[in-house]
């Protein structure tokens, strides 16, 4: 792997680190990452077919593998999908490649960007950095691992709730001190 995507994973697991499971914004992250069972996958291209591509990819090896050696799967795209709306727009046909491949309610696909913006929201608003990563971010997920995390968290609704107000009191100086964007220019 060139020193450029090497890079790119090191950005991604320092927000992981610092971000999803240092602010506990998903308290499922930690133990997943301690045992090294998330696999990070870049896909080097512009193009949005190179990464449905390499999607369809990710997804048959990750049912491939037990989920004691590979749990999830972050496919991580530094030079597609840089807009927001085409990269939101991009979920719908990320979600036909679960259905095409009869992995609908096997895996799901989570999404992170660098200028996630919930519906409703301003662009600036905080409570979007719960979702905002360094680059463009499909996160792969296995159902049987949500249904685990659920049992073990009885309360998974108030996960969002609890992220929110946790950003609102980090602020974004809060946020900006955690130096968790890129170092990659794209």
């Amino acid at each position: 792997m060139s020193d450029l995507y090497t890079q790119v994973i090191e950005d991604t697991g320092r927000w992981l680190e610092r971000a999803v499971i240092g602010l506990n914004l998903c308290p499922f992250a930690k133990a997943v990452h301690v045992k090294q069972l998330i696999h990070y996958a870049v896909c080097p291209s512009t193009d949005e077919d190179d990464l449905l591509t390499l999607l369809r990819q990710e997804l048959r090896d990750l049912v491939a593998l037990p989920d004691e050696v590979r749990d999830t799967t972050l496919l991580i795209a530094p030079h597609a999908l840089l807009d927001f709306l085409d990269f939101n727009e991009f979920l719908n046909q990320a979600d036909e490649v679960l259905i095409d491949l009869e992995l609908d309610g096997v895996i799901q696909i989570a999404s992170f960007h660098p200028d996630y913006q919930f519906a409703g929201t301003q662009t600036d608003d905080i409570t979007n950095f719960t979702n905002r990563s360094p680059y463009p971010t499909l996160h792969l997920i296995r159902e049987s691992s949500l249904d685990r995390a659920v049992q073990a968290f009885p309360q998974p609704e108030a996960i969002f709730e609890t992220n929110m107000h946790t950003l609102e009191q980090l602020g974004l100086t809060g946020w900006q001190a955690l130096d968790v964007g890129p170092t990659l220019k794209t």
